[in-house]
């Protein structure tokens, strides 16, 4: 991967997780939970929401080894009890950054078929394709089942109340977990990396 390729991929990524993070804390507020806001999370400010180790690091070294790049931002503080209906918004709240992330694919492929017919730009068609992957990339994975991504909201709809505390202990801790099972999967099994690059693939080819 060359160095204009990595100045792409940051560019794309940074403000994809900032805009998945800030979203989760803007409905959550919409909703009746101060607690982003209360932490000054409710910002664009990169600065705010980057996890030295999990937005910048890990990403890099996945992809210096040729592993496709895995990474995380600071999660938007978000206390579900101060919700005004707990089990029926917290499942907006932890769906809308994915949702955010297939908008900003479609951006990236606004700006990619732009490249491509009007302006004949390489260097604006690479960037579109950044944001495009990178947004499907993310959409995809934090829409898996799998505590503490964003699509294990679903599950939680299904935990009895009597759980959901001994749950949230589960999910809070569960990061470590599906970092292994990211690396293990590229590195050994390749189930989901194959499955991710024939979706990048099929976005790709929409590009005409």
């Amino acid at each position: 991967m060359s160095v204009s390729n990595y100045v792409y991929f940051f560019i794309a990524v940074i403000p994809s997780i900032v805009l998945h993070e800030v979203s989760h804390g803007y409905v959550a507020y919409l909703f009746g939970d101060p607690t982003a806001k209360e932490n000054g999370r409710l910002t664009l400010n990169p600065l705010r929401h980057v996890d030295p180790f999990g937005t910048v690091l890990l990403p890099a070294l996945l992809l210096f080894a040729g592993l496709p790049a895995f990474g995380y931002a600071k999660p938007v503080p978000v206390n579900v009890n101060r919700l005004r209906d707990p089990r029926r918004q917290s499942l907006y709240v932890a769906l809308v950054g994915p949702m955010v992330n297939i908008v900003l694919s479609g951006v990236g492929y606004v700006i990619s078929e732009i490249a491509l017919h009007v302006t004949y730009q390489l260097w604006m068609l690479q960037l579109g394709a950044y944001i495009g992957l990178v947004n499907l990339t993310l959409a995809v994975f934090n829409l898996l089942p799998i505590p503490p991504l964003d699509g294990s909201a679903i599950i939680e709809r299904f935990v009895p109340r009597r759980r959901l505390a001994d749950y949230y202990r589960f999910r809070a801790a569960a990061l470590p977990i599906v970092m292994i099972l990211v690396i293990l999967d590229a590195a050994v099994f390749h189930v989901g990396t194959s499955a991710l690059t024939s979706l990048q693939n099929w976005w790709l080819h929409l590009l005409v």
